[in-house]
């Protein structure tokens, strides 16, 4: 059983977003929220509901492209709306933005390039100053944060990416971003902004189309809650515990994983424990890398592409990286607990080997 859309209080039907709403609002400091099944759900959504059959002003340099070859023209295209395109890949100024308004223009999208960085002579718009302009020509601005986040990762010595907190504090209409990758809760595309628009894309259709089921709700209000105790989070969330574990811990796991299978696997079996960079993936971060210790394992008659492939079969699966003939565990993605299985589970290859 399940209170889903039922209000126990009142005692008739609700909204299946009460459970989230009030806390998303609560740590994002927006007047409202929503949520969907994906970030691209989430833009297509907010375009749909707010800008049908008008302009959209866009940066040239934040036309990206995310996973499984989806581009963010053809989510334009999708929503019904006209995708206006101003400055160039590497320099978009103000002027460009105000230059493109005009009477058919209904809404300023900026899109975070959460999965690649433009370096060297490049520029952009920060929020603040497109919604001074949006303000001056009574035009919404839509942000894009794409994976979202609502820790700074600057305060563990990582790049500094937009808080979810300081995109609203901009001003900025609305703001979408995933309830997976850095915020690491399940996959959602949620909503946050003024109490209007939020209504407005209530009221859309695709709505309903694109709603939440009531299992992924309750993962995303669990993993929300978490957020209440930001010095707690860090240590309970596996994506943010992975991303800001200190070296000294990564290097102490990756010796424990090295004794493992060195001494009680097989001679057969060479582990050496060498520093290699992780990286966040999952359209996050782009820029940061990460100083990790690796345990780079290789096997007497066995090739690295068949280790990988061994383990990969295995219950549960064990996945590693090949680099220059060798298979690669990273420690930094290993929890003390899996030690004993990724040991037992060489152990049984080399013990299918023996035995032919």
């Amino acid at each position: 059983y399940s209170n889903l859309e039922y209000n126990l209080s009142a005692g008739k039907r609700g909204s299946r977003y009460t459970a989230v709403e009030d806390i998303l609002c609560e740590l994002s400091g927006a007047e409202a929220a929503l949520v969907v099944n994906n970030n691209a759900g989430a833009v297509l959504l907010c375009l749909a509901a707010l800008a049908k059959k008008k302009e959209v002003i866009v940066s040239r340099g934040e036309l990206v492209e995310i996973g499984g070859a989806f581009r963010i023209p053809d989510i334009i295209e999708s929503s019904g709306c006209l995708l206006k395109e101003v400055g160039t890949t590497n320099r978009t100024h103000l002027k460009d933005y105000r230059q493109a308004i005009n009477e058919n223009t209904a809404l300023i999208l900026k899109v975070h390039k959460s999965n690649y960085s433009v370096v060297g002579f490049s520029s952009e718009v920060p929020a603040a100053e497109l919604v001074s302009l949006g303000n001056k020509h009574q035009l919404p601005v839509l942000e894009d944060l794409g994976s979202g986040t609502l820790i700074d990762f600057s305060q563990y010595g990582l790049i500094k990416e937009p808080t979810v907190q300081d995109t609203i504090a901009s001003g900025v209409y609305l703001a979408t971003f995933s309830g997976d990758k850095l915020l690491g809760g399940p996959q959602a595309g949620i909503i946050v902004g003024k109490k209007s628009a939020i209504e407005a894309i209530k009221q859309n259709p695709l709505t309903r189309a694109l709603r939440i089921d009531k299992l992924t709700l309750a993962a995303l209000e669990s993993t929300l809650h978490l957020y209440r105790d930001p010095r707690k989070v860090v240590n309970t969330i596996p994506t943010l515990r992975m991303l800001t574990e200190p070296i000294q811990g990564i290097a102490t796991r990756a010796e424990r994983l090295k004794e493992a299978l060195s001494q009680d696997v097989n001679e057969g079996l060479y582990a050496e424990i060498i520093t290699e960079s992780s990286r966040a993936g999952g359209g996050s971060l782009p820029l940061q890398t990460l100083e990790s210790r690796c345990v780079a394992i290789s096997i007497k008659g066995i090739s690295a592409q068949e280790i990988e492939r061994y383990l990969r079969a295995y219950n549960p699966p064990i996945i590693g990286r090949i680099d220059q003939g060798l298979f690669l565990m990273d420690a930094r993605t290993i929890k003390d607990e899996e030690i004993k299985l990724i040991k037992n589970a060489f152990a049984t290859m080399l013990e299918e080997q023996s035995n032919g």
